[in-house]
This record gives C-alpha cells, sequence and structure tokens, in this order.
C-alpha cells in the first residue's frame, strides 16, 4: 500500500497531513488579523515549540512557509493557494452539514473538520453546486474562491452603550479555541444577520452584555471580541 504522506524531496508534492494542520491554522490566524509566531502554532496545534520549529523548517524546504527575521510565520504563494483549498472545503462542508443535514453550526465545524481531509477538490465542488454556491460558511466567514462583496466590520466589543448593528461573522479562532462559544451564543438566539445592541459594558470589570431578541446576554470582552458585527 502506497503512503501519500512520506517524507519526499520533491517541493510540488502534496503536503502531509501535519503540514495541512499548519497551513490551516496559519490561514486562520492570519485571517483574524493576528501575527504568526512558531509559539502561537503550537498553542493552537497542541504540540511543543521544538516540534513546530521542526515542522516549519520543513515547510520552507517544500516552499509552504517563510519566517522572516522577526520571527512571523507566513504562507507562500504555493502555502496559500494549498491553505485556500482546505478551508474552502471545511467551509462548504459545514454549509453542506447545516443546510441539508441539520446539523448545528457548533457540530458541523466540528464534522468539517474532519471531512475537509477526506473531500477531494472535486467532491467539494459538486456539493457547493447543489447547495446553491454559498457566499460563507454558518458562522459568517467567507469561503475562499467566492469574490462576494463585504463591508468594512468591527468586533462586538466596539459597541457603546445603546448603539446597534448585526451579527456578521464569528471568528475562525474562537470557533477552533473555544468550540463552546459557537454553542453558547447559538443558545442565546445569535446567528448571522440578527440584530444586536449593546446594553451594558465594563471595561474594568472586562463585561459586556448584548441585548438580542429582546434578551440580555453577559458575556466577556474577549468574547464580545470574537463576534464581528457590520461597521
Amino acid at each position: 500500500m502506497t503512503n501519500h504522506h512520506l517524507p519526499t524531496d520533491d517541493p510540488n508534492a502534496a503536503p502531509s497531513a501535519t503540514a495541512e494542520r499548519y497551513l490551516e491554522a496559519v490561514f486562520y490566524i492570519e485571517g483574524e488579523g493576528e501575527a504568526v509566531h512558531a509559539s502561537r502554532l503550537a498553542e493552537w496545534l497542541g504540540v511543543s515549540q521544538p516540534t513546530v520549529g521542526a515542522m516549519l523548517r520543513r515547510m520552507a524546504a517544500d516552499d509552504l512557509v517563510q519566517t522572516s527575521a522577526s520571527k512571523v510565520v507566513t504562507l507562500t504563494a504555493r502555502g496559500q493557494a494549498i491553505a485556500s483549498r482546505i478551508v474552502r472545503r471545511h467551509r462548504i462542508a459545514e454549509r453542506w452539514l447545516t443546510d441539508v443535514l441539520g446539523l448545528d453550526w457548533a457540530a458541523a465545524d466540528d464534522e468539517a473538520s474532519r471531512l475537509e481531509h477526506a473531500l477531494s477538490d472535486d467532491v467539494a465542488e459538486r456539493i457547493f453546486e447543489q447547495i446553491g454556491r454559498p457566499e460563507s460558511c454558518p458562522h459568517g466567514n467567507p469561503i475562499p474562491g467566492v469574490n462576494a462583496p463585504r463591508g468594512p466590520e468591527r468586533p462586538l466589543a466596539s459597541l457603546a452603550p445603546g448603539e446597534r448593528s448585526k451579527v456578521r461573522r464569528i471568528s475562525e479562532v474562537a470557533e477552533h479555541e473555544a468550540p463552546d462559544l459557537l454553542r453558547f451564543l447559538g443558545q442565546q438566539g445569535f446567528h448571522i444577520g440578527i440584530e444586536v445592541e449593546a446594553s451594558g459594558v465594563s471595561r474594568g470589570a472586562g463585561t459586556f452584555t448584548a441585548r438580542v431578541n429582546g434578551n440580555d446576554v453577559a458575556m466577556s470582552l474577549d468574547v464580545a471580541g470574537k463576534v464581528w458585527i457590520d461597521a
């Protein structure tokens, strides 16, 4: 039986499953405006920094990532293209799981994390066409390759008391690092496009209260910073 994930000297060979997880992590963290360092990847992936360092060196040799003098990790053009395909499969799978199979957005994210590495690009594209070519995943994050116009956004935590806006998306970093957050938000009536109002903000105490469907929902400012709204 052929192992398609054995190390190779061919820089054009398909990356290993481990390399794909690193590419996806860099893509998501960069997407939230964070600088990606080895320590952040170690935290995200649950491995040691030496393990991350060794993997990044292999990936750099395969033209997947590059590291600046200030130790910031970025994707190369090749790495970006591969990461975009992985994320595209993930977000298409999420929409299929919610729109067709009826899973909630937390369960769909968990299942899609497994499906993204099993689906071929061809099958993902067939699913994409059958579910109506959606622009985003169930959490509002754009599907790579869909060039839909998107206006400015800002975090929910930036609202002043009495100010209103509509939910645009939930941070992909939050999806990964705090899966219970998706369940919490769903249980409290949050969904993409719903109007929210800041009913109470305490910067000193680090708390934020949002009014959704007439109900006050208390959360930390950190959680409110992971919900993005129309600017």
